[in-house]
């Protein structure tokens, strides 16, 4: 399921990012502040209350991923543009204890699916890392397609690192959802 950050998510979101750290450090951005620090409980309400602010101004749409009923990740809807580009950047991250379930290639069809439905945009990007062989399997699950390579395209984990984008426009779909691509939804262990 998807949902809205909550303030009370803060406990859950930073014990599983600081347990985390070696799954996530090596995809996530550059910082002057340490792991412990940018994912403490403390760091949480700042980053609700910039993720909120971005959506009331309509240039992102912040998700939280659960399972089970407990969070189990992130999805992030950014650089949204309307007009005549409607258009986004999408990132996630999942627990490592979870992953290989199916739930990111669900929570980012789902996420496509309301970009399309709910906010009216007409493209989606997500742009991965190479070396990152998971998310490659999530775009290749979900049929996306296959678009372009930025090199040195976002500081992350204390370099500029290389990029693959993948994108899907609305007429891909051809009227169906992007949920549909996939070959079963996630059970419940």
């Amino acid at each position: 399921m998807l949902r809205s950050p909550r303030l009370r998510d803060g406990r859950a979101w930073s014990e599983i990012r600081l347990r985390n750290e070696i799954w996530l450090n090596k995809w996530e951005p550059s910082s002057p502040h340490s792991w412990a620090e940018r994912n403490a409980v403390t760091a949480w309400p700042p980053l609700v209350s910039a993720l909120r602010k971005a959506g009331r101004a309509g240039t992102m749409v912040p998700f939280v991923i659960t399972y089970g009923g407990r969070l189990v990740g992130q999805v992030n809807v950014s650089n949204v543009v309307h007009g005549v580009l409607r258009s986004c950047t999408v990132g996630y991250w999942v627990d490592r204890a979870v992953a290989g379930r199916g739930i990111v290639p669900t929570a980012l069809a789902l996420t496509i699916d309301h970009c399309f439905a709910g906010v009216g945009l007409h493209r989606v990007e997500v742009d991965i890392r190479p070396e990152n062989s998971a998310s490659l399997r999530v775009v290749e699950k979900l049929g996306l397609r296959r678009e372009g390579y930025y090199e040195r395209f976002l500081d992350i984990d204390g370099g500029w690192r290389d990029h693959i984008a993948f994108a899907v426009t609305v007429e891909e779909l051809r009227g169906a959802t992007m949920l549909s691509r996939l070959p079963s939804l996630p059970q419940l262990a």
